[in-house]
């Protein structure tokens, strides 16, 4: 378990808040507008109103204690920046902000942020990347070239192993797991035959997976 500041209940912000505190971490969502963390207070560690430019308001939270504080401000690029300097000013250990231009990240980064995310440019790419293979049902980048990819065993696999398809040398591919029951299992065997009804999970270069995908 650890402990994680939300400054910024915007959309993402929220759905932040809401998925840490799935994942059973001690979540303080801040916002300076109240409708928009009152019904999250059942859902969350702690709510809190505030204006975060406000160095008082930081300093009250106690910035420093958390494991990482997030900046999801983003209708206000002035306030995220002034947020995120504040944040390294009172010893916060890693701050998190959230941005939509490559420029605004390179400038976040200069003040302090140790990390930027950008969220909307992600998931458009993860759709992209999903709608343009056949049978694809989940998409996780892990650099511009390479991915994970849940998909559909090509028609030609379906009752054959591992193996006897030498998916690795063949296709340039690795399989890794597959889907059952609504389960992900890890594969160890290249004895596994591949079946109709399954989904498998597949790791390598984007252009090979989505080869393999879209092959007539």
């Amino acid at each position: 378990m650890r402990s994680m500041l939300v400054i910024g209940a915007g959309r993402f912000g929220k759905n932040l808040a809401l998925k840490l505190a799935e994942l059973h971490n001690e979540v303080m969502l801040v916002d300076m507008h109240e409708e928009a963390v009152e019904k999250l207070t059942p859902l969350l560690t702690r709510v809190q109103i505030g204006d975060c430019m406000d160095r008082d308001v930081l300093t009250e939270l106690g910035v420093r204690n958390f494991d990482v504080c997030f900046v999801c401000i983003s209708e206000n690029f002035q306030s995220s920046m002034e947020i995120t300097s504040l944040l390294k000013e009172l010893g916060a250990r890693y701050v998190v902000a959230k941005s939509d231009r490559d420029l605004h990240a390179e400038l976040l980064k200069k003040i302090g942020a140790d990390d930027v995310v950008y969220p909307e440019r992600d998931m458009a790419q993860r759709t992209a990347v999903r709608y343009s293979a056949r049978g694809a049902f989940d998409y996780i980048e892990l650099s511009p070239e390479y991915a994970i990819m849940e998909i559909q065993a090509p028609e030609d696999w379906i009752g054959r192993s591992i193996r006897e398809l030498d998916v690795r040398t063949r296709h340039r591919i690795n399989v890794i797991g597959v889907r059952e029951n609504g389960k992900v299992l890890p594969l160890v065997s290249a004895e596994h035959i591949f079946l109709q009804e399954e989904h498998i999970i597949v790791a390598g270069a984007q252009r090979d997976i989505l080869h393999i995908m879209n092959k007539a």
